[in-house]
């Protein structure tokens, strides 16, 4: 209803068409030469020296778009769902890593590379050569047609996408007269250069400064020093949005910028249509590009910015500093609970300069933090780039695990269930951090993340989802050293802890604020962001991990375990869409919420007799295309109503398949043709070709899960002939 038809989403058509073109510019470097190197779960691509040795050769050489042909060779052409399953499985276990996860491309949004060459440029890092030439082939492959980059890379142009990435192309040493440049320099012109760049991005170029901080609403850093009570503490954001608005506040107050340099001048007369020092800076606080504006400020976010920017002339010093010396405090523990990695590549690259302003670059902390710069950088078939986290190693695994449990093959990929089950035993967290109240993060012990025990953070669904993989190969003895019954107590008794009130599940903590926080979100290009609310697929995986614990340990905290899967059922029928689906929050969108919403029902005792549950499978059947498959495109998020695909989606459809099969619907038909839509797009070598971006955050921005692809055709597949079998 609020959607802006004047956004950069004008139709999926331009997307689809800059997919296909997405490789105008072939490799920069020798890819032979790239490895992917894993060291429990740690990811980072290193270009090999002569001499040296590739640790994971095919997965480097699949993701990288080279020929796999001698390692994975052309299978028999599959005619039954089981032959095409057995192809998938078959494929996809020579991608498994050497510590036995899978990894994958995690890229999609396109504000993440600006904040790595900002923060590299300004502490003078060295970026290597080869991984400098990727990253200006990455962004020359993304830039639109029009000229410009978008917010993902999916969206048409927008003001910030256009204006960061301008900037690290020029970081990188491409000249303003490049014609990739010109070209997007004319597209910003027309816009009034990159002053109506959002929030964020006037963050950045405030401090590359080609920007100025009177440009910029005040970040109020003595928001921390407010007491806990007081309902808009920091404390109480989500942790994404938490673990951002702090160091940027700390930036802010500091007033930092970097010097004046010969390119940020020239940068200065590229991007901003007058001098600097002629600008009204005061007068773009609020002025954001229509193509951008997802969430436009709300009045009483304008009212609380104007008292802030009028308290901004008159801080106390001392005031200033004590809320400075707090927000590094918890910066510093953000640091170490993650070991360097942070929750996600923005926080991270501010944190590291936060370090190095203030301890200098020859600081252990910064020298720590330069370490983990490499965990969150990709390089895949168009170039190089930044990952959204360091990666989704622990919950692609997962899935994975059970996907292959539902088939009787599940004994000929023993190997595959084994290396699994070490790395998610790896990849627990086995502790709370001291004091962690103290500085606003909730329990930790027995949860697992959503990419490596390293980076910290527990989620609920990534514990469900772990919890549940754990289970499967300690009970289907299929690993020689299963979790113990103790690890395995403490992830339930940490589920059982995350549970908020209403019965439904956040991600990394229970909600502590209200939905009233939205009328505060001043990203201007994402929508909810101001608090961790319930979400579908959060509650359906940690109700489902707390099913199969009560099934295997009926006797386990009996009573808090059932109480704990009625009231997430419950919560899950309560946000059901009048129209049978749910909303998918993380994936694209209402098939991948609804296949979660029905999996947890299901598993919770509901069946297709159930209203919540028949309506459900109606509305997919409803969505079913021409083809028998299944597709929705990104818009479905940003404009939260279905927007079919063009062309029907394999992950999209797979999901459709895995919710209709666990509802047991009646009419086998509908399920055999999209199986069929599954086995036609498989290719020779058991692969399936990737389509369009799948994964979604904050309603706006897209971003990849580049093994969704293979899991969920292979579970789907798995499910499928499982029930025949029976069937018959």
């Amino acid at each position: 209803g609020d959607f802006n038809p004047k956004m950069a989403y004008r139709g999926i058509g331009s997307s689809l068409a800059a997919q296909t073109a997405r490789q105008k510019y072939g490799p920069a470097t020798d890819l032979t030469r790239w490895s992917l190197q894993v060291e429990e779960g740690r990811q980072t691509w290193r270009y090999l020296q002569d001499g040296e040795q590739h640790q994971n050769r095919v997965a480097s050489r699949y993701h990288l778009g080279l020929d796999i042909s001698e390692d994975c060779p052309d299978l028999p052409q599959a005619s039954t769902a089981t032959e095409s399953l057995r192809n998938g499985i078959e494929f996809f276990s020579h991608l498994q890593t050497a510590d036995g996860h899978w990894a994958g491309d995690y890229g999609g949004p396109m504000f993440l590379l600006p904040g790595y060459a900002i923060v590299m440029y300004i502490t003078k890092q060295p970026i290597p050569e080869p991984l400098r030439l990727e990253i200006i082939r990455y962004l020359s492959n993304l830039q639109t047609d029009e000229g410009g980059w978008g917010i993902h890379i999916e969206s048409l142009a927008t003001v910030f996408g256009t204006s960061l990435n301008y900037v690290v192309m020029r970081l990188l040493g491409v000249g303003k007269d490049d014609e990739r440049l010109v070209k997007a320099r004319h597209w910003l012109s027309t816009r009034g250069g990159c002053l109506a760049i959002p929030s964020w991005g006037k963050f950045w170029l405030a401090v590359l400064n080609l920007y100025s901080w009177d440009g910029v609403n005040s970040l109020f850093p003595e928001m921390v020093l407010l007491p806990q009570w007081f309902p808009l503490h920091t404390s109480r954001l989500w942790c994404y949005c938490r673990t951002v608005y702090m160091p940027m506040s700390w930036i802010y107050g500091m007033k930092f910028q970097a010097p004046v340099d010969d390119l940020i001048t020239s940068l200065r007369e590229e991007l901003l249509p007058e001098a600097f020092d002629k600008i009204n800076w005061a007068q773009q606080r609020n002025r954001v590009a229509e193509e951008d504006l997802y969430n436009p400020h709300t009045w009483l976010l304008d009212m609380f910015f104007t008292c802030c920017n009028v308290y901004e002339k008159i801080a106390p010093k001392w005031l200033r500093q004590r809320s400075l010396d707090w927000i590094y405090q918890v910066l510093e523990k953000e640091d170490e609970f993650t070991k360097f990695i942070c929750i996600g590549p923005v926080n991270k690259m501010i944190n590291m300069l936060c370090a190095w302003v203030k301890e200098g670059p020859q600081s252990a902390r910064f020298k720590e933090h330069c370490v983990r710069v490499p965990d969150y950088l990709w390089v895949g078939r168009d170039g190089a780039k930044m990952n959204g986290t360091n990666g989704s190693q622990l919950w692609d695994t997962s899935f994975l695990v059970q996907g292959l449990i539902e088939t009787d093959m599940r004994n000929e990929f023993k190997h595959v269930f084994r290396a699994a089950n070490d790395f998610v035993d790896l990849t627990q967290i086995r502790v709370d951090h001291p004091e962690h109240a103290r500085f606003y993060r909730d329990a930790t012990k027995g949860g697992w993340p959503f990419s490596t025990r390293d980076m910290g953070w527990v989620v609920a669904d990534c514990t469900g989802e772990g919890l549940k993989a754990a289970l499967i190969c300690k009970k289907y003895d299929l690993t020689d050293t299963p979790l113990s019954d103790e690890r395995l107590y403490d992830a339930v008794n940490l589920l059982l802890n995350m549970q908020n009130a209403t019965g439904g599940y956040a991600t990394c903590e229970k909600t502590r604020g209200w939905s009233f926080f939205e009328w505060f979100n001043a990203s201007e290009v994402f929508g909810e962001i101001m608090i961790d609310y319930d979400y579908v697929e959060c509650t359906s995986s940690s109700i489902q991990a707390l099913c199969k614990f009560r099934e295997y340990y009926p006797e386990h905290r009996r009573s808090e375990v059932d109480t704990a899967i009625d009231r997430g059922a419950s919560f899950m029928q309560s946000i059901q869409c009048a129209d049978g689906s749910w909303e998918g929050m993380w994936g694209i969108c209402f098939t991948y919420g609804t296949w979660f919403g029905v999996d947890g029902l299901v598993e919770a005792g509901y069946s297709y007799k159930d209203d919540c549950i028949r309506r459900a499978c109606e509305f997919l059947v409803k969505h079913q295309q021409a083809d028998g498959g299944w597709g929705e495109t990104f818009l479905s998020c940003v404009k939260r109503e279905y927007v079919d695909h063009p062309r029907s989606q394999i992950v999209n459809t797979a999901w459709a398949v895995l919710a209709l099969l666990k509802a047991d619907y009646p009419d086998r038909s509908v399920i055999d043709r999209g199986v069929a839509v599954l086995m036609q797009r498989q290719e020779k070598n058991g692969d399936w070709p990737q389509e369009s971006i799948c994964g979604v955050f904050n309603k706006n921005c897209m971003i990849s899960y580049s093994n969704f692809k293979n899991i969920f055709p292979i579970w789907a597949l798995a499910r499928y002939t499982e029930l025949n079998k029976k069937n018959d």
